[in-house]
């Protein structure tokens, strides 16, 4: 089989409270009274792709526009209101990077617990252990608590945790916005290194050209809703001209 992905259908809808609630206590009044009232908002609209086998599929669209809900349905971390995605092999999602770190602990301490979270044995972290560090360039903060380093910091090194291991599928959420130019350059070549290697990618980015460097093929999202898909060169004209 040659198809990585296939999503068929997603709409994502979210039930979005009306009203200001000033308190826990108030909320729950009105929740016992049946007073709550919500408006639905569709995030995601009869969404349906597929990403082929080793292909670098990038997804653009202003803020809003549905990109990391369609991530968040791909990865498993959400459940689609309606359709449904299939992944066919491992994934690794570079959402929220860092979100599984606990801030009170070592940087030292949490490549391990992060490590044991994918799924790592200690001896399998103990060998990777150097390389995660010198990627991320932190030698000098190992002993420092996460809460005590900036978000760069912080994304630079559960990106450096989460690709040592080269998944079947990876999935990309701005994380290349993340740390100085030369650390995008980075993060960009061993990306690069994992599509050589056959691992299919999903990118979201606010950077045109990244997309134009890095994908095949391009869906642009408007409103939670399907506006372009094809080829990457066709689909970024469109979207920088507005049409």
């Amino acid at each position: 089989m040659n198809t990585a992905v296939e999503v068929k259908n997603v709409t994502m809808k979210f039930n979005m409270s009306k009203e200001k609630i000033d308190s826990i206590k108030e909320y729950f009044v009105k929740l016992v009274k049946g007073n709550l009232l919500y408006t639905e908002f569709t995030a995601l609209d009869s969404v349906s792709f597929d990403v082929k086998k080793g292909e670098v599929f990038g997804i653009v669209g202003l803020n809003g526009s549905g990109k990391s809900t369609l991530l968040k349905v791909v990865s498993g971390i959400l459940k689609p209101s309606t359709g449904q995605a299939k992944v066919f092999g491992n994934i690794s999602p570079l959402i929220e990077l860092g979100a599984g770190f606990d801030p009170d602990l070592t940087a030292r301490e949490n490549i391990y617990l992060n490590g044991y979270v994918l799924g790592h044995t200690k001896k399998y972290i103990d060998e990777k252990f150097d390389s995660i560090v010198e990627f991320a360039e932190l030698e000098e903060f190992l002993d420092v608590p996460i809460k005590n380093f900036s978000s760069g910091m912080v994304a630079r090194l559960g990106f450096s945790i989460a690709t040592i291991v080269k998944p079947d599928i990876l999935i990309v959420d701005e994380i290349l916005s993340v740390g100085d130019y030369k650390f995008q350059e980075k993060c960009e070549k061993r990306i690069k290194e994992m599509m050589a290697g056959g691992t299919t990618v999903i990118i979201v980015s606010h950077s045109i050209t990244q997309i134009e460097r890095l994908c095949n093929t391009v869906l642009w999202l408007e409103k939670g809703k399907m506006k372009m898909i094809g080829d990457t060169n066709e689909v970024c004209n469109a979207y920088r001209n507005g049409n």
